[in-house]
């Protein structure tokens, strides 16, 4: 069973706090069954947690206060690079080398997923392709994290003018999800 680090759901709960208050972390866990409630009372960072119960609340978020649009995972995703880059996994960054950043992402990838693999290939200067393979279990939202996640981590590494486009998805029936990623 594919499972998650506590430390994204963990981003996610504060996301909401920051963005809507403790109102609206409790919609957002009010609209779950009593199951997923409860595993929410407590989340450690380090914990593995099966991806479905992130799956559940990323379902609950874009229902509750997301209106229906699946791009406020993108800015949750960017708030969680922030904290989680501005932290904990602050080594990951190299500041001025976005490539050096980049070719880490198995190692990242390995710090928040348990199964499946990213790797990086530089295509160009300012320009490079992430590929996601093997993920047992995928999902739109997730994606979305992904996008803002690197966006907003490669931003921090000094660069500006990023853009990522996800050019495959599994969760919309590719093969495995791939990410165009350019920069100024």
């Amino acid at each position: 069973m594919q499972q998650v680090k506590g430390t994204v759901l963990k981003s996610r709960l504060l996301f909401l706090e920051e963005h809507f208050g403790k109102e609206g972390i409790a919609k957002v866990l009010d609209s779950l069954s009593a199951a997923d409630k409860a595993a929410f009372r407590l989340i450690l960072p380090v914990v593995w947690y099966p991806f479905a119960l992130g799956e559940r609340l990323d379902d609950a978020i874009v229902r509750v206060l997301g209106k229906g649009d699946p791009k406020f995972f993108e800015r949750l995703g960017e708030a969680s690079a922030e904290r989680n880059l501005g932290t904990v996994h602050r080594g990951f960054l190299r500041p001025g080398h976005p490539h050096e950043f980049l070719e880490r992402s198995p190692s990242i990838y390995r710090t928040y997923y348990e199964v499946g693999r990213r790797e990086y290939k530089q295509t160009g200067p300012t320009s490079g392709v992430l590929t996601t393979y093997d993920a047992e279990i995928f999902s739109a939202p997730d994606c979305l994290t992904i996008v803002g996640w690197h966006r907003k981590a490669l931003e921090m590494c000094g660069v500006t003018g990023v853009r990522i486009r996800e050019s495959e998805c599994r969760a919309r029936g590719g093969a495995l999800c791939r990410y165009e990623v350019s920069w100024s």
